[in-house]
């Protein structure tokens, strides 16, 4: 199994980027750090680190540039760029794939993870991304909201948020196709999307469903191994070992049920193994460093194992 070197960084939407917006974890979580979650897109030394910001989910690319613009220059990062991509024929502009060669960090902005997928997906800029994303260790690629949704090879693009899980609210297409056996959903608590979510997982239970709340997100290295951090929480659900649904007896558009599903909560610390579907309750124990610094857990051997006997 090959192995990316990068990392992914998956954020809820509604990040920290003191932008006016009211955010409740300011008021009630006293571990709430502000930018916490843009600090974790350029991690260590801010010279000479470059970010290109991809707004192609957004009908409003200059306005969605303009809030990240001024946040990056808020914390003293000079070299955040624009990449206005808003058709196929520009996701094959080799000025923009010589960016993307050259940038330290890749950010899909939110908007409709459908605008993204159709726009960017098996273009000559995706695979410049995914290139770098397997032979550089330094390099990230983050999204938030749409931008996060998009990044899994299953997404989700359009579903209803009920209270009731019916049959067949929910469409999935391909994603950007970064990450394997999982489906990404975002403003996960503050939409009430655990129906829409676990529908799309039932239906595809090679996967597990990440719920990514508001100023939250995942940092995953090596594809796999994923760490909590910002204000929120993470639902993982895990539909692997369910033993009774009427998934496919019921009609569409009537109410679904399932027994034994699993439900993982993360909060900041903790990490999850993607394949394994593994709760890490601490990833930051005495004496060990945690995934920011590329510390090698049993996940991280695992997988070196598994590489080798392959």
């Amino acid at each position: 199994m090959r192995l990316p070197k990068g990392k992914i960084f998956v954020i809820g939407g509604a990040e920290h980027k003191n932008d006016g917006r009211p955010l409740s974890m300011e008021e009630y979580n006293k571990d709430f750090e502000p930018f916490e979650i843009l600090k974790g897109l350029l991690p260590g030394k801010k010279a000479g680190r470059s970010i290109e910001i991809i707004p192609t989910a957004s009908k409003a690319p200059e306005e969605i540039w303009e809030t990240y613009k001024e946040a990056f220059s808020g914390l003293g990062f000079a070299d955040a760029n624009i990449l206005d991509v808003r058709t196929r024929e520009d996701a094959s502009n080799e000025e923009f794939v010589s960016r993307i060669e050259k940038a330290h960090t890749v950010f899909f902005t939110g908007g409709s993870q459908f605008r993204l997928s159709t726009i960017l997906g098996g273009t000559r800029l995706i695979e410049a991304i995914e290139e770098k994303y397997y032979e550089d260790e330094n390099f990230i690629i983050a999204g938030s909201s749409a931008g996060a949704m998009a990044m899994s090879k299953i997404m989700i693009y359009e579903g209803q948020t009920k209270e009731a899980m019916l049959k067949g609210d929910i469409k999935v297409m391909s994603g950007l196709g970064f990450l394997d056996y999982c489906i990404i959903d975002t403003h996960f608590l503050k939409r009430g999307r655990f129906g829409r979510l676990t529908q799309s997982i039932i239906t595809n239970p090679s996967c597990s469903g990440i719920g990514l709340g508001e100023d939250t997100a995942l940092l995953i290295t090596q594809g796999n191994q994923a760490e909590c951090i910002g204000s929120g929480m993470i639902i993982i659900i895990d539909a692997s070992k369910i033993k009774c649904t009427n998934i496919v007896e019921a009609e569409d558009y009537t109410p679904l049920c399932a027994e034994g599903l699993n439900v993982h909560i993360l909060a900041k610390g903790n990490g999850h193994l993607i394949r394994e579907r593994e709760f890490l309750p601490d990833l930051k124990t005495p004496g060990e460093k945690n995934i920011h610094n590329g510390h090698k857990n049993k996940s991280v051997l695992h997988n070196n194992h598994a590489a080798e006997k392959k």
